[in-house]
């Protein structure tokens, strides 16, 4: 565990204080390092002791065949092939912390959602959600403004974004020419997106 995963979840609890539930949002592009920090962190925050979850916004991906018929599956991941209002319905619920919420997961291997694949209980005191448009201020997205108690934007340089990218889809076994339309007509025109329209974070780190 690095010192500053470390940092985060000391100042993390301390901000807690005495509450029942702290929501946590971890934002940033395609490639940023959000499932990586957000798990890194749920694993810091369980070795103080605490009951941690994690709750990917990925699960919120229309099928396919619903891209398809709106005419987005080449452009799977901009802000409206999510499910904003199913996603907004799952973080007001989290956050009551009165009951178990069953939320859905993101399978990359078939690129499917998984309904109903992870249970966010009363017991986990810290939800750390983790996503690409949760800091976003745009549409039914800014909705999402007030509904964490901390946020964390990763910020890396663009050049890291991309060498990350190509990485992640080559590793999926993609030819170059499909990589490279995922990477510059997909992917990095969305880190921008991001980068350029988004509210302010407690926490911005341009290192990630």
């Amino acid at each position: 565990m690095s010192d500053k995963i470390a940092d985060i979840a000391g100042e993390l609890i301390a901000r807690a204080g005495a509450a029942k539930r702290f929501l946590v949002a971890v934002a940033g592009p395609p490639g940023a390092g959000k499932s990586t920090m957000a798990e890194q962190l749920a694993v810091a925050l369980r070795a103080r002791g605490e009951q941690a979850e994690v709750l990917p916004m990925d699960g919120f991906h229309m099928d396919n065949a619903i891209l398809i018929e709106r005419g987005l599956l080449a452009r799977k991941g901009v802000p409206e092939s999510f499910d904003v209002r199913g996603f907004l319905d799952v973080i007001r619920a989290v956050r009551a912390a009165d009951e178990d919420v069953l939320v859905p997961v993101f399978d990359r291997s078939r690129e499917i959602a998984i309904a109903a694949a992870r249970v966010v209980s009363p017991k986990h005191r810290f939800i750390i959600v983790e996503g690409n448009y949760l800091l976003l201020n745009q549409g039914r997205w800014a909705e999402l403004d007030g509904l964490f108690d901390f946020s964390i934007m990763l910020a890396p340089r663009f050049e890291t974004l991309e060498e990350r990218l190509w990485a992640r889809w080559r590793d999926h076994g993609l030819p170059d020419d499909t990589a490279r339309a995922k990477v510059y007509a997909n992917d990095l025109p969305n880190g921008r997106l991001i980068l350029e329209n988004r509210r302010p974070a407690d926490l911005t780190l341009d290192n990630a």
